[in-house]
């Protein structure tokens, strides 16, 4: 995603520093993960070697270019929060028992769930080793996001209490398990950049925002796409019995049309023909375009968190970054 992004920039001269900083950052990466022990070598590089967006040391670094993206610790701290991400996929993988990841077998199906949680224990730790070079403050910082992804899945896994509403659960749970990360990871830049405080802030909250919108997107892609462009197999959550907002939104239908679609989606979907029938129905329920429209609203809030910056280059392309975020699922 990350290059897709730089590739559309349209300003050559940001576009080259931010693919070298990228190159650095996954040069270190590379680096955090390697150990002695060939096994545990294998199992962490597992998903690094398997490629991804780098959404978040993508947005570290644009949030550094406010200040100076050569700044001490602004390469660090993109690799802590990616580490810090790929360490929650191998955690997640196990929870949700997926089988693939990245267009490649998960951890938990290559080795077993131990190694899978085990894995992702020590990508945690890596993190915390190189967290730990770049102060106290980022380690407040860490450990409080640390808690609000924690907080989310856990939200996540026990689900609504009686009387709240499922939406709003849902989309409490998404600011916390993704947005919380996405947030750091620009206020990270922002501050090892030499940012001022008040842009610190405005990208703080700007991550937030966006981050929500790329995981809603994430997942109109999840039931939208064909082909395995959200990295996974088409649908996946839908299989499992995992309503994302597309999902919760149709439930929520009072229409007695949408019936067979509802009892679809109160169950897991092993059956490959309720599975294709059900993603058929989502897909042309008016559901998938209110998901839509949510997630353009939340970037469009994020586009006006930044609007006022200083730095036209860096306000420009943190606003391409919004549109770019949601025009993935349109």
């Amino acid at each position: 995603m990350s290059q897709g992004f730089l590739s559309k920039l349209g300003d050559a001269e940001l576009e080259a520093t931010l693919s070298e900083g990228l190159d650095r950052v996954e040069t270190l990466l590379e680096q955090s993960v390697h150990s002695d022990d060939e096994f545990i070598a294998n199992a962490a590089k597992h998903l690094v070697a398997a490629g991804g967006k780098r959404f978040r040391p993508l947005l570290t670094l644009l949030a550094a270019c406010l200040g100076d993206i050569n700044g001490d610790g602004v390469a660090e701290s993109a690799v802590v929060v990616e580490l810090t991400h790929l360490a929650t996929l191998y955690h997640d993988d196990v929870m949700d028992e997926a089988a693939r990841r990245r267009g490649t077998a998960s951890a938990n199906a290559r080795w077993d769930n131990t190694v899978a949680i085990l894995t992702g224990d020590f990508l945690f730790a890596r993190a915390s080793k190189l967290l730990a070079g770049l102060g106290p403050e980022a380690v407040l910082i860490q450990a409080e996001t640390f808690e609000r992804l924690v907080t989310g899945q856990i939200h996540e896994t026990v689900g609504p209490v009686d009387g709240e509403d499922p939406v709003e659960h849902h989309m409490q749970v998404l600011a916390d398990k993704t947005g919380s990360l996405i947030a750091t990871s620009a206020q990270f830049g922002a501050m090892f950049g030499g940012a001022s405080e008040q842009e610190i802030a405005q990208v703080t909250s700007y991550g937030e925002k966006v981050g929500v919108a790329f995981q809603l997107a994430d997942d109109i892609v999840d039931i939208t796409s064909e082909g395995s462009v959200s990295g996974k197999t088409p649908g996946t959550d839908l299989r499992e019995g995992i309503l994302t907002l597309p999902g919760l939104l149709a439930v929520q239908s009072n229409d007695p049309e949408d019936a067979r679609l509802i009892e679809l989606l109160s169950r897991p979907l092993p059956d490959d023909a309720d599975h294709a029938e059900a993603l058929k129905l989502l897909r042309a329920h008016p559901a998938l375009a209110a998901a839509k429209a949510e997630a353009r609203k939340w970037a469009d809030e994020a586009w006006q968190d930044v609007s006022t910056l200083d730095n036209a280059e860096v306000k420009r392309a943190l606003q391409s970054l919004c549109d770019f975020v949601v025009e993935r699922s349109a």
